[in-house]
């Protein structure tokens, strides 16, 4: 091989060679990039962290989501009850112009003896004992071998809980320039089956001070709720309430 030839093999080695060193480089140079980038995003794009005072557009959202629920008359609720048993789960509908709310219960684990259909009011409640509880209540509720009894919110977790969704309707919007004042608080962000929404605490209730934490409200961007926690004393697991997780259907009429 000539010496020409020999320097010319040599020149296209060196510069293949050279290529893919820069290829690596370069692709060094963007992961290394595309790493920063995400790094930022997830520093400083995603939001600042919780909790915090709300702003004035979060309390406007805080005081309206009572109303839009009053504005739609009706949501569709999930809402599962600790008990030491195993718990139980309320798949119902609310009637948020008559207050009143009428589904299945079903329990968990060990603690199903009381299966069935459940109609309530902010005064009374009924259940409907059933062998075998369908999914969804049947959109007409049988007309006999109810069993009722007054509501008693302070006397059971389940009343409790069945109270709680009854008084996440009002015909007007709260007042928006108190909720900062009673302890309202932005905690985050968060996804509720698709739907992006704020977690807010609070406000506290006007007759139990210090009590702003013990209730979470999920509201997305227009104040409407998709989910609401709330602690409840005596119990280590909240009450948690989830919209929209099934169909509605018309609440009957109580006899």
């Amino acid at each position: 091989m000539t010496l020409i030839r020999s320097l010319t093999v040599l020149a296209k080695a060196g510069k293949r060679s050279i290529t893919r060193r820069w290829i690596v480089a370069a692709a060094t140079v963007v992961v290394v990039a595309l790493g920063a980038g995400f790094v930022w995003w997830f520093t400083a794009g995603s939001g600042d962290a919780g909790p915090r005072a709300v702003t004035a557009d979060e309390a406007s959202r805080l005081a309206i989501t009572r109303f839009r629920n009053y504005e739609a008359r009706g949501r569709a609720v999930t809402i599962s009850v600790p008990d030491p048993a195993g718990g139980l789960v309320v798949t119902a509908s609310v009637d948020y112009r008559t207050k009143a709310g009428y589904g299945v219960v079903k329990g968990k684990a060990r603690n199903d003896s009381g299966d069935g259909l459940i109609r309530w009011t902010a005064a009374r409640v009924a259940l409907h004992p059933m062998p075998a509880t369908p999914g969804q209540a049947p959109a007409r509720p049988p007309a006999d071998d109810w069993f009722g009894r007054p509501l008693n919110p302070t006397g059971g977790v389940l009343d409790r809980a069945l109270a709680i969704v009854l008084g996440l309707g009002g015909d007007r919007p709260d007042n928006a320039q108190l909720l900062p004042q009673n302890g309202a608080a932005w905690v985050g962000s968060d996804l509720i089956n698709g739907h992006p929404v704020d977690v807010f605490t609070g406000p506290e209730s006007r007759d139990r001070p210090g009590t702003a934490e013990s209730v979470r409200y999920w509201l997305d961007a227009n104040g409407v709720m998709y989910r609401v926690q709330a602690t409840v004393a005596g119990e280590t697991d909240p009450v948690v309430i989830d919209f929209d997780s099934h169909e509605f259907i018309a609440v009957p009429p109580t006899g």
